[in-house]
């Protein structure tokens, strides 16, 4: 009997399928999504009668006893995973290429002496990634490495050798020999990862799977991938630059708010255990222009130096941010000329945050319109001061979560002064040597630490 053939046009956006081609996906509207896949029905039937059947279960009979994680030997990564990889959880670690996931991903192996590892390696030969190891002064014992990418052979491998952990880099590159698209296709991604997902939960493996991602920046492949794993994280980094952020889209079993930051070097990925030192590492002293705002990451305050620079413009004003969402910045730079006095809007204004961090929290408002008035006023803030608030629309300065650990860390870093929302919701501890400047407004604030006109 003929095999039966199914064709449907699935999206590599939101996973959405449709029975015919459009130009725009109906479920989230994005352009040229719908990719062409095929399903075999016979195959598809028969793969299901293989699955035993499930029995539903009472409330009350459910386990409720914590799952059981394993330390990475890595305490950043321990850090974003919630505490370290969970027993039969499967995690996906996404990143553009050359920003460090193998070498993230290798230094985990070599930390697992105690654990029986099976390292698949599509896109690398054995000898290449021996090469790796050995450049690193990586040793394991207990790290197998298998350079294949037909998923058959693979699962095959994990039965017989039954590692614990398993690392496979890429899922772009895995194939399934059933599937009669190329690898790296929607339908190859997402039925090899199912196959991988399903072999997780029966084994009880840990899996970290490795995603590129598009010039978008996100994980190559159907939107679905993601939804069908644990964990999802991102690996981020400018390629000029030493430091990289380790990021939690999705966590099943932590947190999605922390962050991990590493240093590449020569030895490859070291944890920075103090960020906030890091990234005022080199700060000038007594420079218009410059102020260092507090951000909370997960639970950790981070402290980073928002630089600005305003210039008089002969033509059509021009703007750039880096760090720093542009219409946010552009809402600042307006504040500031009607609430604050300064006529900004006509001068070319140019806002980066040092260290490739990205603020995207409401309480580096006040930081950053500091810095751009210190810009325009040429007239430097003070290396001991730092500054923590949102600016509204009415250019007053309102109140932001955690407060109290942001001051602490201020005041652990050395900073002598801060400017504080002058209306806070919760009950200020004030840390010793360190002077608190209340502000109601964007007026008040550069008048205070600017003594401006």
């Amino acid at each position: 009997m003929a095999k039966k053939e199914r064709t449907v046009y699935c999206c590599s956006e939101c996973g959405a399928e449709s029975a015919n081609w459009a130009g725009k996906c109906p479920s989230c509207g994005a352009w040229n999504s719908l990719v062409e896949v095929k399903f075999d029905s016979a195959s598809a039937k028969t793969a299901r009668s293989r699955i035993e059947r499930s029995r539903p279960k009472k409330i009350t009979e459910l386990d409720m006893s914590e799952e059981i994680r394993i330390s990475t030997g890595i305490s950043e990564l321990d850090r974003v995973l919630g505490g370290g990889a969970v027993c039969g959880s499967l995690v996906l670690v996404g990143g553009a290429p050359g920003i460090g996931k193998s070498t993230l991903l290798l230094q985990m192996c070599a930390n697992l002496e105690e654990k029986k590892i099976l390292y698949v390696t599509g896109e690398e030969s054995e000898r290449q990634l021996k090469l790796r190891a050995v450049r690193l002064g990586l040793e394991g014992e207990n790290i197998l490495v298998l350079a294949e990418t037909d998923l058959d052979e693979i699962i095959d491998c994990i039965k017989v050798q039954e590692p614990e952990i398993v690392i496979i880099d890429s899922i772009q590159t895995i194939s399934d020999g059933d599937a009669s698209s190329a690898p790296g296709s929607v339908s190859q991604v997402r039925d090899c990862t199912m196959q991988i997902m399903r072999l997780t939960k029966e084994k009880g493996l840990t899996v970290f799977v490795v995603g590129h991602i598009t010039k978008e920046g996100s994980i190559a492949g159907p939107k679905i991938l993601e939804h069908m794993v644990d964990c999802v994280l991102y690996f981020e980094g400018e390629r000029n630059t030493s430091f990289r952020i380790l990021r939690a889209a999705k966590n099943r079993f932590g947190s999605t708010n922390e962050i991990g930051v590493f240093e590449m070097d020569d030895k490859g990925l070291k944890c920075v255990d103090n960020p906030s030192e890091m990234l005022l590492s080199g700060r000038p002293e007594n420079s218009p222009g410059t102020c260092v705002a507090c951000v909370i990451e997960g639970s950790r305050p981070l402290l980073a130096e928002v630089q600005a620079l305003v210039t008089p413009s002969a033509y059509n004003a021009s703007r750039r941010s880096n760090g720093v969402d542009y219409n946010r910045a552009a809402m600042l730079l307006a504040v500031i000329e009607k609430r604050g006095g300064l006529p900004v809007t006509t001068c070319d204004a140019y806002i980066n945050v040092i260290g490739g961090l990205t603020l995207d929290e409401p309480a580096a408002d006040l930081a950053t319109a500091l810095s751009i008035a210190s810009s325009y006023i040429d007239r430097p803030l003070g290396a001991d001061l730092a500054a923590i608030g949102e600016i509204g629309l009415s250019g007053e300065i309102r109140s932001v979560s955690m407060i109290n650990q942001r001051l602490s860390e201020i005041s652990r870093l050395g900073f002598r002064r801060c400017v504080i929302p002058a209306h806070v919701r919760d009950e200020i501890k004030k840390p010793e040597n360190l002077e608190l400047i209340p502000v109601k407004n964007i007026r008040d604030a550069i008048l205070a630490v600017l003594k401006a006109n």
